[in-house]
């Protein structure tokens, strides 16, 4: 068992996916090492920068499975260097005539952060995967509670009637915002590095423009055209899309766990016969999956906002911010990666019970009208002496529960059939509308893009 949740046995599978595992593994994280330096190697082949045999070599013998995994430990302590050990490792492996040709001229943070960009490839398209299935989900959802009608809530007391509807599309419309998001800082965030000392491609002059586009080409990353050893806003940005993404994700779950409290008893998440609720206190049934996607997003706001920190650095270079990334951004990706899988599985099994709905809008009878009655008032009196009128009608801190529409006959502010008339208004206003508008907007919007993050 490891000594962090996201290894343990027992408890991974809250912390992480089997699919961002294999990107993160360290075997994973090695074997792109190795292969942005087998990548580095063809570019300078191409160039005649060392041998074309020389970099066949490299290519062929860069394998994680070949090299001594505890030497390239060991070399990594010893020297105290954080690519040495896999420089030696692979030189071990290596013919003679190709070991001195091995990461010439590059510099720790030149595979690193092409690894960043590697990785953030590879999450950004399993991201863009389950988000589109997400919103697939909530359009579903959306157009087929277009009219169920539910009591809105405001500063968690119940306010005025929505639809369930229009509640969904509301989240549906913000996923949709973060697709655009992602698809819009792909080639921003997609680009390599390889800067050498400090940014300028001294090393390589006069080829070190070229060798970067070729260097860059060959991973089928972007030219970023100018080298970003300290400018840390590209890892800071896709954290920052994550967190928000996440934020997403909670906002849905704080729904669920609210609504499903049996005094409300609106929405119910999915579970199994073997899930136990509690142990001391059988006849519960714990909201779970949606209280876990609040603990997920927490976590990754925490660790995005170290993303962020890391924009804050000094001169050429500066390990400060650049290597707290090494931890971070791995935790942002592992736990956005887990809350995406949640809130696919909790959206397409989501109970939503339309009856309860309609039995709490009728529990608080003509009350739940008092915005569309204060618009008919207004008609007469002008919106504030309305509102005088109908606060003093409410009388607030009595025990006066008799109907709206009576305490304002009782006051002679309208007749009943004035106040019938103003309730013959949709109860639920232009929610029905806004579903339309938005599930007909993604609808389109994904009809034109493509399944795959490109």
């Amino acid at each position: 068992m490891g000594s962090r949740l996201t290894d343990s046995r027992q408890y991974a599978h809250l912390w992480g996916t089997a699919e961002l595992a294999q990107v993160f593994d360290e075997r994973a994280r090695l074997q792109s090492w190795l292969d942005i330096l087998a990548a580095l190697a063809a570019a300078q082949a191409r160039l005649g920068i060392i041998p074309a045999e020389a970099a066949a070599a490299i290519t062929s013998h860069a394998r994680a499975e070949s090299l001594d995994l505890d030497f390239v430990a060991e070399q990594t302590r010893r020297t105290g260097h954080s690519m040495l050990g896999l420089i030696r490792g692979l030189q071990q492996v290596l013919p003679e005539s190709a070991r001195e040709h091995v990461y010439v001229g590059a510099t720790v943070q030149d595979v690193t952060d092409t690894w960043f960009a590697l990785v953030m490839r590879d999450v950004g398209a399993l991201v863009w995967r389950d988000l589109r299935a997400i919103e697939e989900s909530l359009v579903e959802i959306a157009a087929a509670h277009r009219d169920t009608v539910m009591v809105g809530r405001t500063h968690g007391q119940p306010g005025a009637p929505i639809t369930f509807g229009f509640k969904v599309a509301s989240w549906a419309d913000e996923v949709r915002r973060h697709l655009d998001r992602l698809r819009e800082g792909r080639p921003r965030w997609l680009v390599g590095q390889l800067a050498g000392a400090v940014g300028v491609l001294g090393y390589f002059e006069p080829a070190g423009p070229a060798l970067r586009a070729e260097f860059c080409a060959e991973l089928g990353l972007g030219d970023p055209g100018i080298s970003w050893l300290t400018s840390r806003d590209r890892v800071a940005e896709f954290g920052a899309v994550l967190s928000m993404i996440c934020g997403t994700l909670a906002r849905i779950g704080n729904e669920v766990y609210e609504l499903q409290r049996p005094e409300i008893g609106e929405l119910r998440e999915p579970t199994t016969s073997d899930v136990v609720g509690s142990i001391t206190m059988p006849h519960k049934r714990n909201p779970e999956g949606s209280e876990h996607l609040d603990t997920l997003a927490r976590l990754v706001r925490a660790n995005a906002a170290v993303l962020v920190e890391g924009m804050v650095v000094g001169h050429e270079r500066d390990g400060r911010g650049w290597k707290a990334e090494w931890s971070a951004l791995p935790e942002v990706c592992l736990l956005t990666g887990t809350a995406l899988d949640l809130a696919r599985r909790l959206l397409a099994g989501l109970v939503v019970d339309v009856d309860t709905m309609q039995a709490n809008v009728d529990r608080h009878g003509d009350r739940l009208a008092s915005e569309r009655l204060l618009a008919g008032l207004s008609q007469r009196l002008g919106k504030h002496a309305a509102q005088q009128v109908m606060h003093e009608a409410l009388r607030p801190g009595s025990s006066d529960t008799r109907p709206l529409v009576d305490a304002l006959v009782a006051v002679s502010a309208a007749t009943e059939e004035e106040c019938r008339g103003w309730l013959a208004r949709p109860a639920a206003g232009a929610a029905g509308v806004m579903v339309d508008t938005v599930v007909g907007r993604a609808r389109a919007a994904r009809a034109a893009e493509p399944d795959t993050w490109q």
